[in-house]
């Protein structure tokens, strides 16, 4: 549980963030939070050559309000997330998702860009990401961009950020009146990674469903959209046979891992119900 000997950078700005990325190359990986990189570090699964801790880095901290959407920077832990008055008057699932997130230590130390910047598919928060239509703003030599997460997460542990980018900023909209949402997962303990999670988002209107959306959380090596269930969902009622009849299809068109956790069989029957139930808490409230 030693990992390989490495040089350690905490730079002050980003500016000297990406000057340093530049500097090292491939050699160099972020810190943030740490609770992603350094048990891979520990277990030999990582070994990169240069540590940059984005630690002392003060302007990625925080939620402002941004129009119609939220900026939450990078280095913002979870626990902040849950109780920034903000998040829960306008993106209410990201506060119920992050309070979930590993246990109180997990959640006071890590960060939603370290959590996103990773890129496993069986963090909670990437699903919700996919689910809202979040921005994450990246930084490098060039200058700023946005990318959509619908194209952020490229792979297993992949995204689209470049070796010299730093993700500065996540994007995420407001939801407006009439959205309902519930984040459901299933995980042996709290600290243990989804099984498989469930973000639903659910927009009623007239007493139906006018609009669905679902992320769903370790379905494949990236987070991926319910979208035959979104389908089925639009203009729909809201009982729950509607919405048990539409859950059925959560699980089409994924591509579920078989680990030590679950067989992907067992995860595709997960999805159907973790589903459902997101579907009907959301629909609900």
């Amino acid at each position: 549980m030693i990992p390989f000997p490495f040089d350690y950078v905490r730079p002050a700005s980003v500016a000297e963030a990406i000057a340093a990325l530049g500097e090292h190359g491939d050699e160099a990986k972020i810190l943030a939070g740490g609770h992603s990189l350094l048990p891979l570090m520990k277990l030999r699964l990582a070994a990169p050559g240069v540590i940059v801790d984005l630690g002392r880095v003060g302007e990625l901290r925080g939620v402002r309000d941004d129009g119609d959407m939220l900026a939450i920077g990078a280095m913002t832990t979870h626990a902040a997330v849950v109780d920034d008055p903000l998040v829960r008057q306008h993106c209410g699932i990201l506060s119920q998702t992050a309070a979930l997130v590993g246990d109180p230590q997990v959640r006071h130390r890590g960060t939603i860009g370290g959590s996103l910047a990773h890129g496993d598919a069986a963090g909670d928060l990437p699903a919700v990401a996919l689910a809202v239509g979040a921005e994450l703003v990246a930084e490098g030599p060039a200058g700023r961009r946005t990318i959509p997460a619908s194209d952020f997460f490229i792979d297993y542990l992949s995204t689209a950020l470049g070796e010299d980018e730093v993700l500065v900023e996540v994007r995420m909209p407001k939801l407006g009146p009439g959205w309902g949402y519930h984040y459901e997962k299933f995980n042996r303990v709290a600290q243990a990674w989804a099984v498989v999670g469930a973000c639903a988002l659910v927009r009623r209107e007239n007493g139906g469903i006018a609009e669905a959306r679902v992320g769903l959380t370790n379905m494949g090596t990236v987070p991926v959209r319910a979208g035959t269930t979104e389908q089925a969902l639009a203009g729909a009622s809201a009982d729950s046979g509607a919405i048990a009849e539409a859950a059925a299809h959560a699980a089409e068109g994924t591509d579920p891992p078989t680990d030590l956790s679950a067989h992907a069989d067992y995860r595709r029957h997960l999805a159907q119900v973790l589903t459902r139930r997101a579907l009907e808490a959301a629909a609900s409230r």
